[in-house]
């Protein structure tokens, strides 16, 4: 039975939420048990000092043990100053208060442990067809110093797993490479357009059956969040079973329905992705309403790295759109698929023939990446000192649409 509840036209307070939180923790028992949450990094909007305070106020003295991991996928590391940051508190705090509570980093090439294997028929199945290949499941291997692991994390529409949340926390967040290759690959080969706000699509099947191989007691607060913080609802129940619950909210609060295709988005990413990684999201999200032909910016002069840790891979792969790289995967046999995922996810669809790529849509960095790294990775160039965000919005009867703080939400076409 899910706990919880939401709404589309207002915001929990804190006192709702933090009477949600004791609800589901109500419902454990954790009494002297060694307990780990699992958090979402700095790239993910939400409530996090609300959830970490709630589960440190109501569960210090009660468990044995209280972590936290937090669930950076291949996200580089955060250090201590960005994690105090991302939890709401102060050094003195850290030192003190919750000097007993350990908060970790996820390292997805080291400290994993292998819990078993996907068979191929079973993906054949699970991908309806798609892809048949054995895949290898590892999680980091600390989970099992615990007696129950919680969830506490967004969900929003995704470009792999159809929305966020749920078991997506454990894989990729606290997982090995293996499956998340896999799981970013076959979502690039059913290409964004027919998974980001999906429910149930193919790689949230893989997740939820790689996640059944976690041999331990699994929980799970659900949140939808609206701008960065405001929580709109709050669900408490199994990984599957929360995560559904706000996927019904999120459908709702998370999409935009456009009339009309538009000729070009600026899409004005915030602080809260800091290369084109994260970033990339300015595209997965606004690529249904552009019309064949037509461009999207990313704008965002604070970003002047393509990604922190992938930015090696792709200098050498570039971004094209799914058909080249599917045209020439023996080139790219010893490149991670997941970064190759990456690559068609931001370039968009369009077609490969005859050693011509035709990009459906142009995607266009007005970045601190200089025009001659953009130029090497194939995607095009702007001065974004040469933007002014107002002239642009400004410009809707030319097919302009301006989306501030764009990455969450989901823009489609009504029709």
């Amino acid at each position: 039975m899910v706990i919880g509840e939401g709404y589309t036209d207002r915001f929990l307070s804190d006192e709702e939420a933090l009477t949600i939180f004791a609800a589901g923790l109500g419902q454990l028992d954790l009494d002297g048990k060694r307990f780990l949450a699992i958090i979402p990094d700095s790239t993910r909007s939400g409530p996090v000092p609300l959830c970490f305070r709630a589960l440190t106020d109501m569960l210090q003295g009660r468990v044995a043990k209280l972590d936290f991991m937090i669930a950076l996928g291949t996200h580089a590391p955060m250090d201590d100053a960005h994690i105090q940051k991302h939890l709401g508190i102060s050094a003195e705090e850290r030192a003190t208060r919750y000097a007993d509570v350990g908060i970790y980093n996820h390292n997805w090439q080291e400290g994993l442990r292998h819990i078993g294997t996907i068979p191929a028929a079973e993906i054949g199945a699970l991908s309806d067809g798609l892809m048949a290949e054995d895949v290898r499941i590892e999680v980091n291997a600390r989970l099992f110093d615990y007696d129950h692991v919680m969830i506490c994390g967004p969900v929003f529409p995704h470009e792999i797993a159809g929305f966020s949340g749920g078991n997506k926390y454990f894989f990729p967040g606290v997982s090995g490479p293996d499956v998340i290759n896999f799981t970013h690959w076959l979502a690039a080969v059913i290409s964004n357009m027919k998974t980001i706000g999906v429910a149930n699509a193919p790689v949230r099947r893989v997740l939820d059956r790689a996640a059944a191989m976690i041999d331990l007691p699994k929980s799970c607060f659900s949140m939808v969040v609206k701008g960065h913080d405001d929580l709109a609802g709050l669900y408490f129940g199994t990984p599957e079973e929360s995560q559904a619950a706000a996927v019904e909210l999120s459908s709702q609060l998370h999409i935009v329905y456009l009339e009309r295709p538009v000729n070009t988005v600026l899409s004005v990413m915030p602080t809260l992705y800091d290369d084109i990684w994260t970033a990339g999201k300015g595209m997965y999200k606004m690529e249904p309403v552009v019309a064949d032909g037509g461009t999207v910016i990313i704008y965002a002069p604070h970003i002047d790295e393509v990604s922190y840790t992938h930015g090696a891979v792709l200098d050498r792969i570039g971004y094209h759109v799914r058909d080249y790289f599917l045209a020439h995967m023996d080139r790219f046999a010893d490149e991670p698929r997941g970064v190759m995922a990456h690559a068609t996810h931001v370039k968009g669809s369009g077609a490969y023939a005859d050693g011509v790529e035709e990009p459906r849509i142009s995607v266009v960095l007005a970045t601190g990446v200089p025009k001659e790294r953009c130029d090497r990775i194939n995607l095009g160039y702007m001065d974004p000192a040469s933007i002014r965000v107002e002239e642009w919005m400004a410009r809707a009867d030319e097919g302009v649409l301006v989306v501030p703080r764009s990455g969450e939400m989901l823009h489609r076409l009504k029709a």
